[in-house]
């Protein structure tokens, strides 16, 4: 199968941990070991991957250092091509034989898009709130809470079309393992006179993933991170792993803003739209999420949902 696996921050960095080099490239490390087996197994894989701490630390470097700092778009680019370069190397370093290559992606956003005038999107580290509202005066911040913490928060245009999708489908076709979309994409704009700019925000990993699965007529969307599972009631004595559900089934406003609901909303609409199933559960479960015996499974209607059981026929 053709797989877009989207990799949360817990492949790049841990929730809390420093934001070191070799604190991400150990973390690459552990996820390109889980990636080789999907590949191992059989399936053509297309990597995604979030870029939320690292684009917040290169803002904070740039605002350091610079008279000018560079704007997001700059930044979106700069944190896609580093987490990027560390991905092919430790995919490279346990799969010696495949090609690789990591390409810039331009995803084009509504300059009009409503994102721009309530940002929602954190990035950077987190803060005790007392530090997040003096930074937030100091350097013209928006900030908001994260759980028990405070971040930046930036405006996240919803992702409207992949500009180099022909150059992926032409990599992919030769048997390339493309590492692209890196941090939701490199957000930009179409000018009245057709030409393109970029703009200052930062698009969800998972929406742009999702954009991106469709248009490369995926068979399936993968996305990781460090749950097992879609819970409803999370936080609560309630809470309650979901295994297979229908798309129709999954109502994005039973999560939070925050956490899940990109996920669930991108996997709603990539398998709605392109009647392929999605996934969303833990790194280390990735082979069994796509056998669908782990995970939270997001189907079809024309596909039953049996929590527990492989989605797939035994032929395959």
């Amino acid at each position: 199968m053709r797989i877009v696996v989207a990799l949360g921050g817990n492949a790049l960095l841990k929730r809390g941990e420093p934001m070191t080099a070799e604190n991400q490239r150990a973390n690459i490390r552990r996820a390109a070991a889980e990636l080789a087996e999907l590949v191992t197994a059989g399936h053509s894989l297309v990597i995604t991957h979030g870029n939320g701490p690292q684009v917040g630390l290169l803002a904070l470097q740039a605002a350091a250092t610079l008279e000018a700092p560079f704007p997001l778009d700059v930044l979106d680019a700069e944190s896609a091509g580093m987490i990027g370069y560390v991905l092919q190397q430790e995919l490279g370093n346990v799969m010696k034989e495949q090609l690789f290559a990591t390409l810039l992606t331009q995803v084009r956003v509504d300059p009009d898009d409503p994102a721009f005038r309530n940002p929602t999107k954190p990035i950077g580290p987190v803060y005790d709130e007392a530090t997040a509202r003096k930074l937030a005066t100091e350097r013209g911040w928006q900030i908001a809470p994260d759980n028990d913490k405070w971040r930046r928060v930036v405006a996240s245009p919803k992702p409207l079309a992949i500009l180099e999708a022909q150059v992926l489908t032409f990599l992919i076709e030769r048997g390339v393992i493309v590492i692209c979309a890196g941090g939701g994409g490199i957000p930009v704009v179409e000018l009245d006179n057709g030409s393109i700019a970029g703009v200052e925000a930062v698009i969800d990993k998972d929406l742009a993933s999702s954009l991106l699965a469709r248009q490369l007529k995926a068979d399936f969307l993968l996305m990781l991170t460090d749950v097992d599972a879609v819970y409803v009631g999370w936080g609560t004595p309630q809470a309650r792993a979901l295994g297979h559900m229908k798309a129709s089934d999954l109502s994005t406003d039973n999560f939070a803003a925050g956490s899940m609901r990109p996920k669930v909303e991108a996997a709603v609409e990539f398998t709605q739209a392109s009647d392929r199933p999605s996934a969303i559960g833990r790194l280390e479960d990735a082979v069994d999420i796509v056998a669908g015996t782990r995970g939270t499974l997001i189907l079809p209607d024309g596909m039953l949902p049996v929590s527990g059981q492989s989605i797939w026929p035994a032929s395959d």
